[in-house]
C-alpha cells in the first residue's frame, strides 16, 4: 500500500523478492548509523607504583576513549605487598580524576574496592545537573 489513508486505498503492485531485497537493505542502512562501539566500557589498569610515563600514557588513551563516546572503567590492581597502600591507589585515581578534567569527562560514583582491584568509572562529556 502506498497511501493507505487515501479513499479508496492506492497500492502499487511489486515484485515481491524485489520488496523484501529492497526493505533487507534498508535495515542493514538504518544499522550502520548504530555504532556498538558507544555502548563499550573501555578498561585501562595501573599498578599503585605506576611510573609518570606509563600513566601519561594510560591518561592519553582515555581522553580518546571518552572523545569517541565510550565508557572508561580504570582499575588499579593490587599484589602482595601492594594491598597495604591502598592508600597510593586512591590518590592515582584521585588524579586521574582531575587530570581528565570535568569538561573531558565526570566520575560515576566513588572509586570501590572489589578483592584486589580498585575501580573507578568515568563517562564521557561533562556531568548533567538534574
Amino acid at each position: 500500500e502506498v497511501t493507505p489513508g487515501a479513499d479508496p486505498p492506492v497500492c502499487r503492485i511489486v515484485d515481491f523478492g524485489k520488496f523484501m531485497y529492497e526493505q533487507e537493505k534498508k535495515k542493514k542502512e538504518a544499522k550502520k548509523g548504530q555504532s556498538k562501539a558507544k555502548s563499550a566500557v573501555k578498561e585501562l589498569k595501573l599498578r599503585p607504583n605506576t611510573d609518570v610515563h606509563d600513566y601519561n600514557v594510560r591518561l592519553k588513551k582515555c581522553l580518546q576513549f571518552l572523545g569517541k563516546g565510550n565508557k572508561v572503567k580504570i582499575t588499579v590492581v593490587f599484589a602482595g605487598r601492594d594491598m597495604a597502600y591502598k592508600d597510593k591507589g586512591r590518590e592515582l585515581l584521585a588524579r586521574f580524576q582531575e587530570d581528565i578534567g570535568e569538561e573531558n569527562g565526570h566520575v560515576d560514583g566513588r572509586p570501590n574496592m572489589q578483592g584486589r582491584q580498585m575501580m573507578m568509572f568515568i563517562n564521557p562529556g561533562p556531568k548533567k545537573e538534574k
